[in-house]
């Protein structure tokens, strides 16, 4: 994104919108609202206007500033899929708040709202000895982020599960329920629209037997303790695998493991992953991806794309 200055009008849409906001959320919209300790590559500035959504109300006058005021918005579930511009983010964010986070089971499916961590979701299907979800015991992720990007794993991703998929629109206000095949899902993507809230989704899973399916979530746990660095700051996998190849491979085997920009570094222990340190800018992040990718198209002549998704304006073109 190309980095812009505020504007008057950009103020005064702003304060339209903290006016039209706060007369339904009240304290829960805040104004500079740090965004870095909300992602967890730990990095970025701050949110113009933010917002803790705890109900469709909240995402009505969401809506209805949108609409009145043409301000941008970013919806932020766990933070782990993306890096937040070292300017912040210029419109509102919006994060789904507890009154999202729930899970219900009617025979082998389960429904669960939008902030319903992965994590969690895969145990509430162990309890109820339903098999499918155990991959993303491994995957930081709120379900509504999840089901966004088509998370997934160990061979698995959200679209073999997922069944239907409930939105909140902005532009459009108002709920909407959208199947599986209309979600467009493909690898470590959707076609749901960009204005969407996912507010809940329905998996549809298949009787197991409970020793079975924690033997696999175990396995998931255990493989993501040996192989992915958990005590530094990072965002998971940087780049999507290309066809028939894995971006870790293809870093590795140039040797770029603790190649570094600033305080942003390859892993040494998953060539996938960059780690921050304290102090790290955005920019640094965004540079040693840059990096990575013509190294790996110069030897390879594969142009890695990016999983990780940048937030708020970056003085470059789009990764």
């Amino acid at each position: 994104m190309a980095a812009s200055g505020a504007t008057a009008t950009d103020t005064a849409a702003l304060e339209r919108a903290e006016t039209l906001l706060r007369r339904v959320a009240g304290s829960r919209v805040r104004t500079g609202r740090p965004l870095a300790p909300l992602t967890t590559f730990r990095v970025g500035g701050p949110a113009a206007l933010y917002m803790d959504a705890e109900s469709d109300e909240d995402l009505s006058a969401a809506a209805r500033a949108v609409r009145e005021t043409g301000i941008h918005t970013a919806v932020l579930g766990k933070g782990s899929n993306v890096l937040v511009s070292d300017e912040g983010f210029p419109g509102l964010v919006i994060r789904l708040g507890k009154s999202y986070r729930w899970a219900e089971r009617d025979g082998h499916r389960i429904r669960a709202g939008g902030a319903m961590p992965l994590p969690a979701l895969a145990g509430v299907a162990l309890r109820h000895s339903l098999t499918g979800l155990e991959f993303g015991v491994a995957i930081p992720a709120t379900l509504g982020g999840a089901v966004r990007m088509n998370a997934g794993a160990h061979g698995h991703a959200m679209d073999e599960v997922v069944e239907t998929v409930e939105l909140f629109r902005l532009q459009t206000p108002g709920p909407q329920k959208v199947s599986a095949a209309e979600a467009g899902f493909t690898y470590r993507r959707s076609a749901l629209p960009p204005d969407g809230v996912v507010v809940a989704a329905t998996a549809a899973l298949a009787p197991a037997s409970t020793a079975d399916v924690r033997a696999l979530m175990e396995e998931a746990r255990e493989w993501r303790r040996a192989t992915q660095p958990l005590a530094e700051p990072n965002c998971g996998s940087v780049f999507k695998n290309p066809p028939d190849g894995h971006a870790a491979s293809l870093i590795e085997s140039l040797g770029a493991k603790g190649v570094s920009v600033g305080g942003a570094s390859v892993s040494t222990k998953h060539a996938n992953f960059i780690v921050t340190a304290p102090g790290t800018r955005s920019a640094d992040v965004v540079k040693l991806i840059r990096r990575l990718q013509r190294m790996v198209a110069d030897r390879h002549g594969i142009r890695l794309e990016p999983e990780v998704h940048l937030v708020g304006p970056f003085d470059v073109t789009p990764l």
